[in-house]
């Protein structure tokens, strides 16, 4: 994935905090994640560790894929 953004592919919602699962952002930042100017997206990226633990919530690893 690339660097501008915190997606793993581990699309799923926490009901209780709102978050997903994968990469701790809201529905909102994710629906409007490429209309977001870069500094605020990196800005959103930089608050997501604190923002998962604040929530409860470990950070999953990417799924891979076998070569």
């Amino acid at each position: 994935m690339s660097k501008e953004t915190p997606c793993i592919a581990v699309c799923m919602m926490d009901p209780k905090s709102k978050l997903c699962f994968g990469c701790g952002r809201t529905l909102p930042e994710i629906a409007r994640w490429h209309r977001m100017e870069r500094a605020e997206r990196l800005a959103v990226m930089e608050m997501l560790p604190a923002r998962m633990a604040d929530a409860g919530l470990e950070p999953m690893a990417a799924s891979s894929t076998p070569n």
